[in-house]
């Protein structure tokens, strides 16, 4: 019995050393990896930034106004709003969907870029170039969402949704209308006493989104076939 005592207690001893090193080991690869990490992440957000707005020279950024649920990048020429790159989200097929959407001063799209999703891969995954595609009801580049209905066209909308995957569609163009909602809300606007110089120049398996959870609801979370 006192062999059994002892050689439980080595083994536990031996698990809780184990556990020890490898927590120092994670932790050490945390610190190393965090501040690349964090790098990264700025550097895709400064780029998509520049990406989606209006190509001017001499543009500058206020300060980012962060509101729940998006972040407004406004960007001046002078004294003069050039436009703003909105950073918002919806829940999508996969999960959450975050983009980035820039506009003119009128509301119109420039252009946007998908920051994070986890669509499926071939059918969801394709909105980071089906809506700048210009062919039938795709694109949304240069629309104004206030005389374009951001809905996918099988829901009355003005837009084609990507084929077989609905769900995506309706979550992306939801955010979009969500961004321009933002930007055009009155009291988020903003002077340009905060510019922050050069700012702006620095800087789902295949079938599984098709597989009908409940036929009863047309907008249950479920992709279907165009």
């Amino acid at each position: 019995m006192q062999k059994l005592q002892s050689n439980l207690l080595n083994m536990v001893l031996s698990l809780t050393i184990i556990a020890l090193v490898a927590a120092a080991a994670l932790g050490g690869m945390y610190l190393l990896t965090k501040e690349p990490i964090e790098k990264a992440k700025q550097e895709k957000q400064t780029a998509a930034i520049n990406s989606v707005l209006p190509q001017i020279d001499g543009i500058r950024l206020a300060e980012p106004e962060v509101q729940e649920g998006y972040t407004i990048h406004r960007a001046y020429v002078g004294d003069s709003l050039a436009g703003a790159a909105v950073e918002t989200s919806s829940n999508g097929f996969g999960g959450v969907i975050r983009l980035m959407v820039g506009f003119d001063t009128e509301g119109n799209i420039v252009n946007y870029e998908v920051l994070e999703h986890a669509e499926t891969p071939g059918l969801g995954s394709h909105m980071g170039v089906w809506f700048k595609t210009d062919k039938n009801q795709q694109s949304i580049i240069g629309k104004n969402p206030a005389a374009t209905k951001l809905i996918v066209s099988k829901d009355g909308g003005d837009v084609d949704a990507i084929t077989a995957a609905t769900i995506s569609s309706r979550a992306f163009l939801s955010a979009v209308q969500s961004a321009y909602d933002a930007f055009m809300k009155p009291d988020t606007w903003s002077g340009a006493s905060s510019l922050q110089p050069n700012a702006a120049t620095e800087a789902e398996s295949t079938d599984s989104e098709e597989v009908a959870a409940n036929t009863n609801d047309p907008d249950s979370n479920t992709e279907s076939y165009e």
